[in-house]
C-alpha cells in the first residue's frame, strides 16, 4: 500500500466522521440552539438535523435536573417543568417567621431568549421566586396568610410570569406546600381554636334551650286556649240545652194549660186559675214532704182557697 491509498484512507475517514458529527438527531419536546462561528444561527426542532462541524455547534445550557443539581446541556426541554424549593423563612406584616415551601410550575416558550437573555435560567428563576415571595407574604398578616393560599398563588403568578417573559418562559402556576409559623403562634393558634368550638358549642346549647322553652311556652298556650274553648263550648252547649228543655217545659205546660182550659170551659163556673193553683199548691207540698223522717206539717196560709179549689177539681171530676 503506497503513500498515496493510506492519505486517501484517511481522507475518507476524516470525512466520514465530519459527516457522522454533523448529524443531530432531537427528540420530541426537545429542541437545541445553534451556533456559527459564536453567533446564532438557528433553532433545530425534532428530528434528524445536519449542522456542519467546526464551523457550527450547539449551544449548552444549564439544566436543572430532578435531584436538584444543575448541569450542562444542549438540548433544551420544552415541556412543562416543576421546581421545589426547599422551605425558606418568610417574615409577615405583623412580624411572625413563619416557613413557606412552593412548588413552581413554569414552561420554555421561546428557547432563543432562554439562552441569549440569562444566564442560569433555573437559578434566576429560583432566586426570583423566593425574593418574589417574601416581598408578597411580608405585605400580609399572619392570620391572611394562612386563609388566603389562593391570593399568594395568583400574585406570585403575575408577578412571576411578568418578570419572566423577556427569558422566553411561561409561568403556569404556583402552589403554596406548606406554611408552618412557630410553635408558640401553632399553640395559641390551636388554643384559640379550642376556645372558638366551646364559644360555638355554648351558642348552640343556649340556642337550643332557648328554642325547647319557646315550644314548651307555646304549647302550654295551646293547652290553655283550647281548654278554654273546651269549656267555653260546653258552657254554650249548656246554656243550649237548658234553653231547650225550658222551652219544651213551657210549651208542655202551655199544652197542658191549654187543654185544662179547654176541660174547664166546659164546666161552667169552674175558675181555670183556681185549677192551676191548686195543682202547683199539691206540688210543692209533696217536695216539701218527701224528705226522708220528715214528721214536719206544712199548712199553706191559704188553706181555704186550697180547698176550694180541690174541691172544684173534684166536682169536674164528678161530672166528667
Amino acid at each position: 500500500m503506497n503513500a498515496g491509498t493510506i492519505v486517501l484512507l484517511i481522507l475518507v475517514v476524516l470525512v466520514v466522521i465530519y459527516v457522522l458529527r454533523g448529524f443531530k438527531i432531537v427528540s420530541q419536546s426537545e429542541t437545541m440552539i445553534v451556533e456559527r462561528l459564536g453567533k446564532y444561527q438557528r433553532t433545530i426542532t425534532a428530528g434528524i438535523n445536519i449542522i456542519l462541524p467546526i464551523v457550527e455547534r450547539a449551544k449548552d445550557t444549564v439544566t436543572r435536573m430532578p435531584n436538584g443539581s444543575l448541569r450542562m446541556n444542549s438540548r433544551i426541554d420544552l415541556r412543562e417543568q416543576v421546581y421545589d424549593f426547599d422551605k425558606q423563612s418568610v417574615i409577615t406584616k405583623d412580624n411572625v417567621m413563619t416557613e413557606i415551601n412552593a412548588l413552581l410550575y413554569f414552561q420554555i416558550v421561546d428557547p432563543m431568549k432562554s439562552v441569549y437573555e440569562i444566564q442560569n435560567l433555573p437559578l434566576a428563576i429560583e432566586k426570583l421566586t423566593q425574593t418574589t415571595l417574601r416581598n408578597v407574604v411580608g405585605e400580609m398578616e399572619l392570620d391572611e396568610t394562612l386563609t388566603s393560599r389562593d391570593t399568594i398563588n395568583s400574585k406570585l403568578r403575575n408577578v412571576l410570569d411578568e418578570a419572566t417573559n423577556k427569558w422566553g418562559v411561561k409561568v403556569n402556576r404556583v402552589e403554596l406546600q406548606d406554611i408552618t409559623p412557630p410553635e408558640s403562634i401553632r399553640f395559641a393558634m390551636e388554643k384559640q381554636m379550642q376556645a372558638e368550638r366551646d364559644k360555638r358549642a355554648e351558642i348552640l346549647k343556649s340556642e337550643g334551650e332557648k328554642q325547647s322553652a319557646i315550644l314548651k311556652s307555646e304549647g302550654e298556650k295551646s293547652a290553655e286556649i283550647n281548654a278554654a274553648e273546651a269549656e267555653k263550648q260546653a258552657k254554650i252547649l249548656k246554656a243550649q240545652g237548658n234553653a231547650e228543655a225550658q222551652i219544651l217545659q213551657a210549651e208542655a205546660e202551655a199544652k197542658a194549660i191549654r187543654q185544662i182550659s179547654e176541660a174547664v170551659a166546659a164546666q161552667k163556673g169552674t175558675n181555670p186559675v183556681n185549677y192551676l193553683l191548686a195543682i202547683k199548691y199539691i206540688d210543692g207540698l209533696k217536695e216539701m214532704v218527701s224528705g226522708k223522717d220528715n214528721k214536719t206539717i206544712y199548712l199553706p196560709y191559704e188553706a181555704t182557697g186550697v180547698l176550694s179549689s180541690l174541691g172544684g177539681i173534684k166536682e169536674m171530676f164528678k161530672t166528667q
